[in-house]
Order: C-alpha cells, then sequence, then structure tokens
C-alpha cells in the first residue's frame, strides 16, 4: 500500500531538503489539512491528477477556511506557502494557479517577530535552488538572528571557525574582534551547510560560498530575504540587518543591560547600543495601547 502524499512529502523534506523537524512537522500538518479540506470541498478522492487541477478559487477557499479558524494574516500567508510547496511536490511541477498572500496590515517600524524571523529564515533556504545552497541561507540567517551579526561579517566568516564550540569570533568593523555565543541551531546549521557545501571548507577561504564557489554576495541574501518576505506578507523594513536589529530588541526585552548587548554587537560606543531602549519602549507602548481596557 502506498503512504500518503503528507507522508511522502514530510520524507521528501526530511531527506532531499535537509529540512528541521520542526519544518518537517508543520509541512506534513499543512498537507493533511488541505487534502481533507480539498476532500470535503471537492466531494470526492484527491488524487495527485486532481490536485494538478487546483484553481486559485480553491485555494482562496482553503485560506478562508484556515481564516475562519482563527489564523492571522502573517501565518495565513505561510501557510500559503506550505501549500504551494506540497502542490508542486504532489503534482510533480504541475503549472499551479498563482495567488497572492493575504495583506499584512502596516504599521509603525517594529523588530521581526521570533516566530517570523524563522519563518523568513526557512522560506528563503526553501526557495533556494540546491540542498547546499538551503543549508547555506538557512545558517547565514540565523547567525544574523540567532547571534546579531551584521551581514559582512557573517559572510567574511573563513574555515577557520571550524570546528565549531559555543563561542564564534567575529571580525567588525573597524576590524574588531569580539567572541558571540552561539545558540545550539545555529552551530547546528553551521554544521550541516560545512557538511554539504561543495566547495569544502579550508581555512583560509570563505566558509560560505556563492553559487560558483567564490566568496558569497550580500546581495544574494538580501535577494532570498526580499523573496521570502514578500511571499509571507511583511513589510518592506524585513531586510538581513532588521534580523540583527531583532536580536538585540529581543535581548534587551528580556532584560540584558546595554553593556552587555554592546560587546555582543560589537558597537564601538555605548550610544550606538542606546537606540535599541527607544525601540523596545515604542514595542511596549505598542503593547500597551493595544491591550490595556483605558488606552
Amino acid at each position: 500500500m502506498t503512504d500518503p502524499l503528507p507522508l511522502r512529502y514530510a520524507r521528501h523534506l526530511a531527506r532531499d531538503r535537509r529540512r528541521s523537524a520542526h519544518t518537517v512537522r508543520a509541512y506534513q500538518a499543512t498537507a493533511e489539512r488541505l487534502l481533507a479540506f480539498l476532500q470535503g470541498h471537492w466531494g470526492g478522492e484527491v488524487t495527485p491528477a486532481a490536485l494538478a487541477k487546483t484553481s486559485a478559487a480553491d485555494l482562496r477557499a482553503y485560506l478562508a477556511h484556515r481564516r475562519n479558524e482563527g489564523l492571522a494574516n502573517a501565518s495565513a500567508a505561510r501557510e500559503l506557502s506550505a501549500v504551494r510547496g506540497f502542490l508542486r511536490f504532489a503534482t510533480e511541477g504541475a503549472d499551479l494557479p498563482r495567488l497572492r498572500g493575504p495583506r499584512v496590515k502596516k504599521g509603525i517600524p517594529r523588530p521581526v517577530a521570533p516566530h517570523e524571523a524563522v519563518a523568513l529564515a526557512e522560506l528563503a533556504s526553501e526557495e533556494a535552488a540546491e540542498p547546499w545552497i538551503a543549508a547555506r541561507d538557512w545558517a547565514v540567517l540565523l547567525l544574523l538572528y540567532g547571534a546579531g551579526l551584521r551581514i559582512g561579517e557573517a559572510v567574511g566568516l573563513t574555515g577557520a571557525v571550524l570546528p565549531l564550540g559555543e563561542t564564534i569570533s567575529v571580525t567588525g568593523k573597524r576590524a574588531k574582534t569580539r567572541i558571540v555565543p552561539l545558540l545550539p541551531e545555529v552551530r547546528e546549521a553551521i554544521e550541516a551547510y560545512a557538511r554539504l557545501t561543495p566547495w569544502g571548507t579550508p581555512r583560509d577561504q570563505p566558509l560560505f560560498r556563492g553559487a560558483r564557489g567564490g566568496p558569497l554576495p550580500p546581495g544574494a541574501i538580501r535577494k532570498s530575504v526580499r523573496s521570502a518576505r514578500a511571499a509571507l506578507g511583511l513589510s518592506e523594513r524585513t531586510t538581513p540587518h532588521a534580523l540583527r536589529h531583532s536580536f538585540a530588541t529581543h535581548l534587551l526585552g528580556r532584560g540584558a543591560d546595554l553593556r552587555a548587548l554592546q560587546e555582543l554587537l560589537g558597537h564601538a560606543s555605548l550610544s550606538s547600543t542606546q537606540v535599541y531602549t527607544a525601540v523596545d519602549a515604542a514595542h511596549l507602548l505598542d503593547v500597551y495601547r493595544h491591550a490595556h481596557p483605558r488606552a
């Protein structure tokens, strides 16, 4: 007996795309929800041949169904992206309908939420042409959000950082070196990329490579982020640097002091770091205004 499509899709994501266990579970659940909905929507068996005929109206109906279950705009955009990936797999690349994701209401500029940062990194890597490039983009974006690196610092790393420990030495502006802690997830992402890259990791060569083996240009990461944020309905201010910005703001919001944050970010002066206190205050005020009954 043939395994269900969602299970085969999950195996494909884990084996061929090397997606994280969290991503595999989430995408398998989306595939199962979609098939259950379409079975009722169409009133019949949902086969790959039937899926190849999925219309924009079908996808709109599914999203409306999910919105009625309480799905927010940003999450609905993420769900649509997962649906597209599953349909491409199930129909072996059939010509599928184009459907714009839900619009996300624009508000005051603020940091990317943790779940949005992870979704952005996941989707950017999933759009990659090859598994090693997917692993590269995932690792670079996790370095920006999980370790607060500037994009230039991330692409400037060499193979000398391997093997990884609990910290990494980073050379920032004015050739100033600092030590940055590595979360286990960030370390695992870099190690997964190092295993997959066809160019090896010589100590005196760039760790992250472009598609043809040269140093990875920052523009390649910016391009993948632009595509992912559009699919997720995120603000145009959601750039690679915004992930570093979010790293700082989230740490400050959880009690990090300014001096420690200054060291982690590699700021020459404390005044550069103090901007995050204003950002955090603005975010708290926004939360207050939306939550307080008298606001």
